[in-house]
């Protein structure tokens, strides 16, 4: 295994020489395409915004390629070749910005929040953006107010439906952001975005979408990464891009439902590598402290925080849309494994997300009502092995209904186990809430389900 260092280029001509440890590997990605125009889907989305009157700030720009090179690092070095411990990577990024000292002055909180995130150990450096690229953002003389009074993220799940329908029928004018890295999770933004735009018609909301992926091989002789973790750093950051150009302090909403947004262990197993933390309360907190550092005039927001999934269904501002849409958004961690059985791109119907999603659809809607694909249709039909994934995830979910059912107060405690919760400590007994609703959720979809070894 290798230290990676990954240096972020300006075009050819950026020659700035970067030492290098003896036992790091170094890999140069260049930002810019052709020589003249922004990679990686940056340049589009800052065409895609100036359409829509909006124009990020260089900060702005600056956090967008911070994320950029974040994804490309934690997307193609695998975790199993360049770890110690099969996990733990350690990932030096040096990147050119427009302002490094300010950079430098919350690099401890970025640090914070990426280890935090992946569980690797970052190392953030910055110099300063060569000449010919020290002014990207291009403001216009006259800069008009763009239309868009919220800001959301929509990444084609259930909730983000949910909260882009709430904001819609309360009559806000959303500007919506998207990333998109394969086929799945595209189509079902774009259906989505099309069934909406075509029932609010009258309502002039919008999205930027941006499409970022980078090659298998970025990393020299590295295989790639699965578990992209740091997906959500990339997320929330072009969220926040776009915030820096609407001309005002904006909210970015990040609707996602309280039990996920815990993610609280299910089992003993289940801690570190394999405890997601994308929109934890400790990670919105240090996002919120970097913008302040950076001196952007924005915030991260989880409006759905305190509401379990099937309370989110069942609140809905627009029941009948959702009750039309609802199948159509993407909530599974890996729609295409069902390729494997001969099928096309769908719900497996049993990773933790799928079941969540069942159960949360039942508790609001009843039994039988969820018109959505899954691959294994019914739970019930037999025993479900606990050597393989179709088991796995059912019996880990009944361990933990089991421990809570028994210790009903243990729920205060095992909510602290994923992160801390110092920054939400008036919140701790909703957090208790939220999570023991939730697992009681999923306790009423798996009554009568039958686990066992092969």
């Amino acid at each position: 295994m290798n230290r990676q260092l990954i240096i972020g280029r300006y075009g050819p001509d950026d020659q700035v020489i970067i030492p290098k440890s003896s036992d790091e590997q170094a890999t140069e990605v260049d930002i810019v395409a052709a020589n003249q125009y922004l990679n990686h889907g940056i340049g589009g989305a800052l065409t895609e915004l100036k359409v829509l009157n909006i124009f990020p700030s260089e900060v702005g720009i600056d956090l967008l390629v911070v994320a950029a090179l974040v994804y490309g690092a934690d997307t193609r070095i695998s975790r199993a070749e360049q770890s110690q411990d099969s996990w733990t990577r350690e990932i030096r990024l040096v990147i050119p910005v427009s302002n490094p000292a300010l950079w430098q002055s919350a690099n401890e909180t970025l640090e914070r929040a990426l280890n935090f995130l992946t569980g690797d150990l970052w190392k953030v450096e910055f110099r300063t953006r060569p000449e010919r690229f020290s002014n990207i953002a291009n403001l216009p003389d006259t800069l008009l107010p763009p239309v868009f009074n919220e800001l959301s993220l929509f990444s084609g799940g259930l909730d983000s439906l949910i909260g882009v329908i709430d904001l819609l029928k309360n009559g806000k004018i959303p500007l919506l952001v998207s990333h998109a890295s394969e086929g799945a999770t595209s189509t079902a933004q774009d259906k989505l975005f099309g069934q909406l735009k075509s029932h609010y018609n009258q309502i002039p909301f919008d999205r930027l979408r941006v499409w970022m992926s980078f090659p298998n091989g970025l990393v020299s002789n590295v295989k790639a990464e699965p578990s992209t973790r740091g997906r959500s750093f990339l997320f929330f950051a072009l969220g926040v891009f776009a915030g820096t150009g609407l001309g005002t302090g904006f909210s970015l909403k990040v609707p996602e439902n309280g039990l996920i947004a815990l993610n609280v262990p299910l089992d003993p197993l289940r801690l570190g590598s394999n405890s997601t933390r994308t929109t934890h309360p400790f990670y919105i907190a240090r996002w919120n402290d970097l913008l302040g550092e950076l001196g952007i005039n924005g915030e991260i927001v989880n409006p759905y925080w305190n509401k379990t999934k099937g309370e989110m269904v069942a609140s809905c501002e627009n029941d009948s849309l959702l009750r039309r849409l609802a199948s159509e958004s993407l909530s599974c961690s890996s729609p295409a494994k069902a390729r494997w059985q001969g099928h096309g791109i769908e719900h497996c119907g049993y990773c933790l997300p799928c079941l969540i999603r069942r159960a949360a659809l039942d508790s609001a809607w009843g039994t039988g009502v969820d018109t959505t694909t899954y691959t294994e249709s019914n739970l019930k039909a037999h025993p479900l092995d606990t050597l393989n994934s179709v088991g796995k995830q059912v019996r880990s979910f009944q361990y933990a209904i089991e421990r809570l059912r028994n210790k009903p107060d243990i729920a205060k405690l095992l909510i602290h186990k994923p992160g801390s919760l110092s920054d939400v400590l008036h919140q701790l007994d909703d957090l208790a809430g939220v999570y023991s609703r939730g697992l009681g959720e999923v306790d009423n979809l798996l009554d009568g389900v039958e686990t066992e070894p092969s």
